[in-house]
């Protein structure tokens, strides 16, 4: 099957339920592999998401036994497709390639669950990190990989783990290149929790609803205070949800969710 406005082969599938957006990696030939037309479909997916009002919640995962296997090896073996080129091709590759995944997600508005089912292992463990929540099936496992073949993380992965497990932690795991499970991923404070492998996308989905259940609007603020706050001074920051908290209280959301919680009943949202 191929994308009709770019000819790609579809390598993520794209579900809507609801309130909830489900992207699915599905390309296994490469075993879930980071390729340009991934790249291409995430930031597309993305870009839909934002525009939805709809949407208020996202959950990415992966079809198969592999959540996704990184780079291509065939690639950087033939010295192609991210590894073709002199250097400053090769850097213009990365920014209009793989981080534009990092950008998307990074720029959704809406929070973004990472339900991983198997090996994540570097740009995939990058794409988990990326993710605002972060399950693991019991078989998922998590490799900062990128020293073993000789590479750093291009995909945004030394910014995204810091932020998600430390520093020293970060730091262990981007320089041995080790391989951890889901339950060390777990004490480490990579994943939020670790549960039955066939249990995976429906866990993500209870969380996905205890998230959903709430005002789109606030849902999306909240979203980007959060996110813009862990990179703001307090004044900086506190100015920010000022602003936001002027906005959102100018909803009908809002409202309602006020006299629901007034007349001791259950609200009903709108979007607007």
């Amino acid at each position: 099957m191929t994308s009709p406005l770019n000819q790609d082969p579809v390598v993520l599938q794209v579900e809507k339920d609801g309130p909830l957006a489900i992207l699915t990696i599905d390309d296994p030939k490469t075993r879930n592999a980071l390729s340009p037309a991934l790249a291409r479909q995430i930031v597309a997916a993305c870009s839909d998401i934002n525009a939805d009002i709809g949407i208020k919640c996202a959950i990415l995962t992966a079809a198969g036994s592999v959540f996704c296997a990184g780079g291509n090896l065939k690639d950087m073996y033939a010295r192609t497709s991210h590894f073709a080129g002199n250097a400053a091709e090769i850097r213009r590759t990365y920014l209009t390639g793989v981080q534009t995944i990092a950008r998307a997600i990074h720029d959704l508005e809406v929070p973004i669950i990472a339900a991983v089912n198997g090996a994540a292992m570097g740009a995939g463990m990058d794409f988990a990190t990326m993710c605002t929540l972060r399950i693991a099936s019991e078989k998922a496992k998590f490799a900062e990989s990128f020293i073993k073949l000789g590479l750093t993380s291009a995909a945004g992965g030394a910014w995204f783990l810091t932020r998600a497990i430390g520093r020293q932690r970060a730091a262990e795991l981007t320089l041995t290149g080790e391989t951890i499970d889901a339950h060390l991923a777990l004490e480490l404070g990579l994943v939020l929790r670790v549960v039955a492998h066939e249990n995976l996308i429906e866990e993500a989905r209870a969380l996905a609803a205890r998230i959903t259940c709430h005002p789109a609007h606030s849902i999306r603020l909240n979203t980007r205070l959060l996110r813009e706050s862990a990179k703001l001074d307090l004044p900086s920051a506190l100015e920010m949800a000022a602003a936001m908290q002027a906005i959102v209280q100018q909803t009908d959301d809002q409202y309602e969710a006020v006299a629901a919680a007034v007349e001791k009943r259950a609200p009903i949202y709108t979007g607007k």
